[in-house]
């Protein structure tokens, strides 16, 4: 080879410009049955155009049939459609899935028996307040103890809790050493236990049990695992009766615990010095 001479392009390869292949517009590869499949490349374009077509007798290339262009655009609109089909269809599902009601696939809010649901919700709650508020008051009307009963509940934890002064005096000195739940929960299961309408007797199981039993309640007393246990499987029919081995445990707990305490307290010895003043003047 001579200096200068560049070496010349193969037969049938065409030079690119820039790197790209706008020298290659044309590439053809046999088809199928004979047919030429003609792919015209163009640059900055990621898709490819596909033209079919037959050499006719003088060698040049023949656009396909109309026919056959309306098939292949028909096949593409249909793929198009299906897959916008397909993902509405799973969006909608997702919408349903949380906001649909049980008779219909509706996902609208005035829709029925969403609103009748509505309503019984808060048909639900408000009876569950009325119950909850109507429950326990904050002090029990009792007359003013004589002098003898405060002597007595000194003597006897079981006269302390059968009376309701000695009651509204223990659930103060409670209150002081912030477990006034033991109280209220033991005062809620002798309010159960007077109850006969089978459904007020769910309602009041099950608020006990969210007030009391629930470790999620900031008013959760203290009971030992065993007596969960009975617990959980007496809430499956609830009965008067659901919470008294819890109620005796908090019984218990309060006569060893926090009695004792009670008859060293500033509440307990002023009430007895001011009733023995009273007594000493009359």
């Amino acid at each position: 080879m001579r200096m200068g001479d560049e070496p010349q392009p193969a037969p049938g390869d065409q030079p690119s410009y820039n790197g790209c292949d706008q020298g290659k517009d044309l590439r053809q590869s046999p088809g199928i049955d004979g047919d030429i499949i003609a792919k015209k490349w163009k640059p900055g374009r990621e898709s490819e155009e596909v033209l079919r077509g037959e050499e006719d007798a003088g060698g040049q290339r023949q656009r396909p049939m109309g026919s056959e262009r309306m098939e292949m655009r028909k096949r593409q609109m249909s793929v198009h459609q299906e897959t916008v089909s397909s993902s509405q269809a799973q969006q909608g599902v997702g919408n349903r899935g949380s906001n649909a009601c049980c008779f219909c696939w509706c996902c609208c809010c005035s829709c029925s028996c969403l609103t009748v649901r509505n309503q019984e919700d808060e048909r639900t709650r408000r009876s569950s307040n009325e119950i909850r508020g109507a429950g326990i008051p904050n002090c029990e009307e009792s007359p003013t103890p004589t002098l003898e009963d405060v002597y007595s509940w000194g003597q006897s934890f079981d006269k302390l809790m059968t009376t309701p002064a000695g009651r509204n005096a223990f659930r103060e000195f409670l209150r002081t050493e912030f477990s006034e739940e033991n109280m209220l929960f033991w005062m809620a299961c002798e309010d159960l236990k007077k109850e006969a309408n089978k459904n007020v007797i769910e309602e009041k199981a099950r608020l006990i049990y969210e007030d009391y039993i629930s470790i999620l309640s900031p008013k959760e007393v203290s009971l030992d695992s065993r007596v969960r246990e009975v617990i959980n499987r007496n809430m499956l029919e609830p009965s008067q009766h659901t919470f008294d081995d819890a109620q005796l445990q908090i019984y218990t707990l309060m006569h060893r615990d926090s009695y004792p305490r009670f008859m060293n307290s500033a509440i307990y010895k002023n009430l007895l010095q001011t009733l023995s003043e009273t007594t000493a003047e009359s």
